[in-house]
């Protein structure tokens, strides 16, 4: 797959190929800087794809090992299948985009969370606690903010129901400085470049449509199998016989639940699923448009008692029963697996048919002079310019090329009617003319 919008935005900050697009108040540094390393030595989207698809395999693997102690590995094997066999992870997993960041992030702090909390972590359990928020907040503070209101709680009940003022004092002092760390960046920004966080936070609330009390469990529904972004969400229920797993989450989450109170680790299994409720609440309800990725850190976190719920329907029954068990589940967890392959497919193959229009965009500008140092305007400017070597914002230097795209049957602005006109040909989606002065 070639790059999208958003990679666009966040690899062209660190990338040397071309000029760094404009990064809206909504957005945060951290992703730019896990692509850094690979982005500063090499434009090649291959390259890319390699390292961030081998990085998020090792990032579950890490975030998974927080949990032991805590769980057989066989258990933390059946959470890591659930969440990673999910189209929506396999997609995100290399792609530049923070979703899959701060949901290995989420479940690497629940899991250091409860190490400490309740079994003998340690300070090393603590020292991971911090980070994993600090990561967090890095990729999506408003993730991390939702991810740690069910932490401090959880503290906050510790320090003064329990009596364990310092003990769990401490773990709310990391958490916060975590927050405080790996905010800090986000926050100078906040006043260097929008005039402070109320206003950032503004602005950022306005590209999204405006934060406010919107019911978009519907829309997430309609987007579970695809689209990737549904933005107005008027599309009908793609595949809906594929959705049966989704609804399966509260009942394998709430039987897991019920088993870890059987097992005597209650806690470490509400408090997972406290946190990811806590983090889809702001998709379901506070913004009005859908995309399967914004679920991401809600399926990590909601693995756990999942994996818990699998693990008790493997256990609980009589031994002569649970080869039987294990068939169902492993069925379970097969027709899982290809059916979730099947919307990947799709899904990858209309991102790979859109992207490849860029890329003969991009072709057919050149042909017609504009390659750097350029300027590029109009429908899907910021991946064109991207592609092109090209800015997406700023001016251009007099003699420079600049084209400006406008949709086929549409109008071009004002100030670019009468540059030289062209047709773009070949693209499969993307219908477009160039104006190039």
């Amino acid at each position: 797959m070639g790059l999208s919008w958003d990679e666009s935005v966040y690899v062209s900050q660190v990338s040397v190929h071309a000029p760094a697009a404009y990064f809206d108040p909504a957005r945060a540094r951290g992703v730019p800087l896990i692509v850094a390393p690979v982005a500063l030595l090499t434009g090649s989207v291959t390259v890319l794809r390699v390292y961030l698809a081998v990085l998020s395999g090792a990032g579950l693997t890490l975030a998974l090992w927080a949990w032991r102690g805590l769980r057989p590995d066989w258990v933390l094997g059946l959470a890591g299948v659930t969440f990673g066999g999910l189209w929506v992870a396999q997609y995100y997993g290399p792609q530049a985009m923070p979703d899959i960041w701060s949901a290995l992030g989420g479940l690497a702090a629940a899991g250091c969370f409860c190490r400490w909390a309740f079994s003998d972590g340690g300070p090393r359990a603590l020292a991971g606690l911090g980070v994993s928020v600090a990561f967090v907040t890095l990729v999506r503070p408003g993730d991390a903010v939702y991810l740690c209101v069910p932490l401090l709680v959880v503290a906050g009940v510790g320090a003064f129901v329990a009596g364990g003022f310092a003990r769990y004092g401490a773990a709310a002092g990391v958490i916060v400085g975590g927050l405080a760390a790996g905010g800090a960046e986000w926050v100078i920004e906040a006043y260097a470049r929008f005039g402070g966080i109320g206003r950032r936070l503004r602005a950022a609330g306005a590209e999204q449509g405006g934060f406010g009390l919107h019911f978009a469990l519907p829309d997430e529904l309609r987007a579970l199998n695809g689209p990737t972004l549904c933005r107005p969400c008027t599309v009908g229920f793609r595949d809906p016989g594929l959705d049966l797993w989704w609804l399966a989450i509260p009942v394998l989450a709430a039987l897991g639940i019920l088993a870890a109170r059987r097992a005597g680790r209650l806690a470490s299994a509400l408090l997972p699923a406290a946190c990811g409720l806590c983090l889809a609440a702001q998709y379901l309800f506070m913004i009005d448009y859908a995309a399967p990725r914004f679920l991401l850190p809600t399926y990590a976190l909601l693995a756990i008692p999942v994996a818990d719920g699998l693990a008790f329907i493997l256990t609980a029954v009589r031994v002569d029963l649970r080869p039987a068990a294990a068939a169902t589940v492993t069925c379970f967890l097969i027709l899982q697996l290809v059916t979730q392959h099947l919307v990947l497919d799709h899904e990858v193959g209309g991102t790979v048919t859109f992207h490849d229009d860029y890329t003969r965009i991009v072709a057919e500008l050149a042909d017609r002079g504009v390659r750097p140092p350029c300027l590029i305007a109009g429908v899907q400017y910021i991946p064109i310019a991207f592609y092109a070597g090209c800015a997406s914002t700023g001016n251009a230097a007099p003699g420079e090329p600049v084209a400006v795209l406008a949709r086929a049957h549409g109008h071009p602005p004002s100030y670019a009617r009468t540059w030289h006109t062209y047709r773009i040909t070949g693209t499969t989606i993307l219908k477009v003319n160039a104006y190039i002065r």
